[in-house]
């Protein structure tokens, strides 16, 4: 129902504004003349004590006087009435009301009596304080913005009115039109995630815009973005990229770990595109929404232009594009149908009295250039041709490739062309991106890149690591151990025995709490050894000189660990000293690494990976991720350093154990999803070089008490719904939550099932599962749903799935099963549903439904059996649907 009702916001049947006014230079004014100039042809009602005089407008002194077929309230009323309209608006069927009032705030108590007057009646409410809200394929303009919105297929999310405004006057001038625009004011009810939601279930919608300053509930956040960004582009402007002072933290991964960087890694994960300014914006929706993503990196330019060609070069380096390079044969093609003085290398440069012919070979025999991915054909207005004709041609080309299949992006820039309305509609017609400049152009195409990123971080779903060694209980009596002390900040000793039990190599390292202890500690390590003094009120050791290496004796030691005493009470007489971290030394070479983890206020821990050291923080070599990491998902984040070029191996120096770092990427990540009690964590410097990884030095910092719930955003795979399971059949089965690396196993068990099983599963008649309904079967969002697989116990081979999907209702999910087609009869398909409706009841879902096809005999007299109740589908009568209450 939440859903649902603010689906009437996009088409309501009827609206009343309450503070309606015809009085000149107020909110209730504006809103009923944007109303009515819209055209809206449902009824429009004023509530106001003072008579409304207005022509379409339907007034009255009071609610009570409201028709019970008004759906969409638009409130412009002081805050103090605010509470009082909402609770009359949802007595009368109201199911959205649009809060425009400001001074609706906690502070105030107007904002908590507003939403408990809204608690009875379910009333959403949008705002207080937007701008509101527009849906021109309705005629709407529910908003007091200066002027309208063109019809369109994007949708606009917005954090800012009065950025709305600007948007709506700045796409105007360029045709651009909208599916629905949205301003969500104060976000009191209704979040970015509800509409990301509304806007991705919108059958008027091809792409989602998002103008982001916070994000208030992280996990449902990302969680509908990620679904959303599964059927059509999410691009987003996220405002404030200065980096946030971070003078509290305690470790270097806190200072580095930047707000505007957090929510570019998070976006990055939810599938979000994420631009720099509103044209970027619209431009990448403009062509996301006609083209594919695109992951191949090598741009071919076709250009009259040899400048305009140059331009476009340059722009290349900036988002990690590449100009083809021509293979033998391609070259000799373009030499066979070119003028002697053409470029002879990409941009292919076809000179500046190109017909359309001209440019029809070039583009044709691009397109067939494997070693190009994607191309870019530039026109610079000459007296020679017509950029009509070539429009129209270039234009011919794409479609009779699509025809035959090929889906290469190819992307216009015409550029000095007075009138080009005849090339624009040309372009539209073959639904190709157009643009004005060559930098513009090749933006457009890393948008393309940026895309293909996002999509693939969406089938980057969390997974367990059954070869990851993990010892939470262990950690958890260290930290233990240390709030008994009084202590938050573990010694070095204590941290690397944290990363012990997670699987992490460290150096040895003992702890002396006195100076006569260090010769003990030494005796059980190898010299040379490394001292550094371990004190609850010094961060970084270094700072203070508070670390000694390459000492070759015991004596050495002991000598040093004197110096070190003595220079620490003379800089901070008032510190403690609780002793030294004895250690030998590493051998010397390999690379300084960080490792680290982070809580962001926003986002919850942050995990960082980069080039390490003292000069950590100068560099700002850096990649951030989200835990749950993947394997896949760690390698991206070592990818992503300048430091990873270097670990690659070059001249005499070989690779670095690049999965080694991994692994610790991976168990930073486990730590993450087992101990909540991590406020921070460093490992500063992990060596790494071709023979494996080690931590030398560690500082972890936890809670004061005992964390109890997880900050993750993310949802980790469910722990304790792994079961051994045996049928009344006599069929044992192994079941278990999905993990991503199943989804070649998933396509191996539906090939198997028999036409008409498949047909009962899908509800349509498919030959073969392809790959995108795989990844929603085995990448899921563990927020909204989950599939088990059932295994036999022996062979691993996979016997049975289940899928439950919720989507944004959490109370409501569905379920959808299958059996291996020989294995019917056994009692696996009543053992899965079981398992299923236990878990669905755990987690709070208290309606579970399945939609079969009329003619499954098999599964509607199993549901029968289980307490469901069966009715037809309202809208497919060859379909039942299936429901059961859990209670």
């Amino acid at each position: 129902m939440p859903l649902q009702r603010l689906k009437s916001m996009l088409n309501p049947r009827a609206i009343v504004v309450v503070g309606g006014s015809d009085r000149p230079g107020t909110v209730g004014r504006v809103v009923l003349r944007n109303l009515l100039a819209e055209g809206f042809t449902g009824t429009i009602h004023a509530i106001n004590p003072k008579p409304v005089a207005m022509d379409g407008v339907h007034w009255a002194a009071d609610l009570s006087e409201l028709p019970s077929d008004v759906d969409l309230a638009i409130v412009a009323t002081p805050a103090a009435t605010v509470p009082g309209v909402i609770a009359d608006l949802g007595a009368r069927g109201v199911q959205v009301a649009i809060v425009l009032s400001g001074g609706v705030t906690a502070k105030s108590g107007y904002r908590a009596a507003m939403l408990e007057a809204a608690r009875p009646s379910g009333l959403r409410i949008v705002g207080p304080n937007g701008l509101g809200v527009l849906a021109p394929h309705a005629q709407l303009n529910a908003s007091f913005a200066r002027g309208g919105a063109l019809p369109g297929r994007l949708a606009f999310i917005s954090q800012s009115g009065a950025l709305v405004s600007s948007a709506l006057s700045w796409a105007s001038e360029r045709g651009l039109g909208f599916s629905g625009v949205a301003s969500v004011g104060d976000m009191a009810d209704v979040g970015m995630a509800d509409l990301i939601d509304l806007f991705a279930a919108d059958s008027h919608t091809d792409a989602i815009l998002l103008y982001v300053e916070g994000v208030t509930d992280a996990a449902a956040f990302l969680s509908a973005a990620r679904a959303a960004a599964r059927i059509k582009p999410v691009i987003a402007i996220k405002a404030g990229r200065d980096p946030a002072a971070r003078a509290a933290a305690q470790s270097h991964t806190g200072a580095m770990a930047g707000d505007y960087d957090v929510y570019a890694c998070a976006f990055e994960r939810a599938g979000v595109v994420l631009v720099d300014t509103l044209e970027d914006l619209f431009d990448a929706a403009s062509l996301l929404c006609v083209m594919r993503a695109q992951a191949g990196d090598r741009l071919a330019i076709v250009t009259n232009g040899g400048g305009a060609g140059v331009l476009a070069v340059d722009g290349l380096a900036a988002i990690g594009v590449h100009a083809a390079e021509w293979r033998p044969d391609t070259q000799a093609r373009l030499e066979a149908i070119l003028p002697a003085d053409w470029s002879h290398r990409d941009p292919v440069d076809i000179l500046g009295d190109a017909d359309a012919e001209r440019y029809r070979k070039a583009l044709e025999i691009v397109l067939d250039a494997p070693e190009a991915d994607a191309v870019l054909v530039i026109h610079c207005a000459t007296a020679m041709c017509s950029p009509d004709e070539i429009a129209e041609t270039v234009a011919k080309v794409v479609a009779d490739r699509r025809a035959r299949g090929a889906v290469k992006p190819v992307i216009g820039c015409w550029m000095g062309v007075r009138d080009r309305a005849v090339a624009n509609a040309a372009f539209a017609a073959a639904r190709l991106p157009m643009f004005d400049t060559p930098s513009a152009a090749v933006r457009g195409f890393g948008h393309l890149l940026a895309a293909a990123r996002a999509r693939s971080a969406l089938l980057a779903a969390p997974s367990p690591r059954p070869d990851l060694r993990a010892d939470p209980a262990a950690a958890r009596a260290i930290f233990a151990l240390a709030r008994a002390e009084g202590r938050t900040r573990l010694n070095e000793v204590e941290a690397k025995a944290v990363l012990s039990a997670y699987g992490v190599p460290v150096a040895p390292t003992l702890m002396a709490r006195t100076i006569d202890e260090v010769d003990d500690a030494c005796s059980g390590l190898s010299p040379p050894y490394a001292l550094k003094i371990i004190s609850p009120d010094v961060i970084h050791k270094s700072d203070i000189g508070g670390v000694v290496l390459n000492l070759p004796t015991i004596g050495a030691a002991i000598s040093a660990a004197r110096t070190l005493r003595d220079r620490f009470h003379a800089l901070l007489p008032n510190a403690r000293l609780s002793g030294f971290a004895v250690e030998s030394m590493a051998p010397a070479g390999g690379h300084e690494l960080i490792v680290g983890l982070a809580r962001d206020p926003v986002f919850g821990p942050v995990i960082l990976f980069g080039a390490g050291g003292t000069a950590v923080e100068v560099l700002a070599d850096k990649a951030l991720g989200l835990p749950p990491l993947t394997d896949d998902l760690a390698r991206r984040m070592i990818a992503k350093t300048r430091i990873s070029r270097l670990l690659a191996g070059y001249r005499d120096h070989p690779a670095t154990d690049l999965t080694a770092i991994a692994l610790v990427l991976d168990a930073i990540s486990a730590m993450a999803v087992d101990l909540p009690d991590i406020l921070e964590l460093d490992i500063n410097p992990l060596r790494a070089d071709a023979s494996g990884v080690l931590a030398l030095d560690a500082r972890i910092v936890i809670t004061p008490a005992q964390a109890l719930d997880s900050p993750l955003v993310i949802a980790p795979p469910p722990s304790g719904w792994d079961v051994t399971l045996t049928t009344q059949g006599g069929l044992t089965a192994h079941v278990r939550p999905v993990w991503p690396e199943d989804q070649s196993a998933l396509s191996e068990f539906f090939a198997a099932l028999t036409p008409e099983d498949l047909r009962h599963r899908f509800l349509t008649s498919l030959k073969t599962v392809d790959e995108e309904r795989l990844s929603l079967i085995a990448q899921v969002d563990f927020r909204r749903a989950i599939s088990f697989v059932a295994l036999d116990p022996e062979t691993g081979a996979m016997l049975a799935t289940a899928l439950l999907a919720g989507g944004p209702q959490a109370d409501r999910a569905e379920v959808a099963i299958s059996v291996r087609s020989d294995l019917k009869g056994m009692g696996l398909g009543w053992s899965m549903l079981q398992h299923v409706l236990a878990y669905a009841k755990a987690v709070g879902v208290r309606v579970v439904e399945s939609i079969e096809a009329a003619d499954n005999d098999g599964a509607l007299r199993l549901e029968n059996e289980m307490g469901f109740t069966v009715r037809a589908a309202a809208d497919d009568f060859s379909l039942r649907v299936a429901e059961r209450i859990l209670d």
